[in-house]
């Protein structure tokens, strides 16, 4: 019902496909999330509240977060070097082109989200890479969350001042 004049709505009529036909469908397949999908291996990296999408395709080295170059996106160096360092293990800088879309947290947080997304990519390109990869820590996600502020209390653990008299 149309809440603005107490009217029904008319039902949109429904025809059936033809048995056999294809279905197009906007959703990505479950089985291809991660793969191969649109000339792009797709990986989903996280640390902290940062969330990380890249696209991965063979390429000449471009690296761009945000539509920025990397190294204007992330000035520091332990961010800049924590950002591409899978590309680093593999000797393989100069080889991918790096599209990453990152929002949430702060900057080492988002360094560290572009890591792991960009491992999880290069493994879904070749699986031969997860062995290089998993012992040196980049496959893991790092579950360390910040800490919740408690009633009664400051923050997460700082008390209000007690006083004995």
């Amino acid at each position: 019902m149309n809440p603005m004049r107490n009217v029904p709505e008319p039902v949109p009529e429904v025809v059936a496909a033809p048995a056999g036909a294809p279905v197009a469908s906007t959703r990505v397949p479950s089985r291809l999330k991660g793969k191969l999908l649109g000339g792009y291996y797709w990986g989903t990296g996280r640390r902290k509240t940062s969330v990380a999408r890249l696209r991965v395709r063979p390429g000449t080295g471009i690296f761009l977060v945000n539509d920025r170059d990397v190294k204007a996106f992330f000035p520091t160096p332990q961010d800049l070097f924590d950002a591409r360092a899978p590309l680093a293990a593999l000797q393989a800088e100069g080889k991918w082109d790096v599209f990453a879309n990152v929002n949430g947290g702060g900057q080492t947080g988002q360094a560290g989200a572009v890591r792991m997304g960009l491992s999880r990519a290069l493994c879904n390109a070749d699986d031969t890479v997860e062995p290089v990869l998993r012992p040196i820590g980049f496959l893991t996600r790092d579950s360390r969350m910040k800490e919740r502020k408690k009633y009664g209390q400051r923050g997460a653990r700082r008390r209000f001042q007690f006083s004995k008299r």
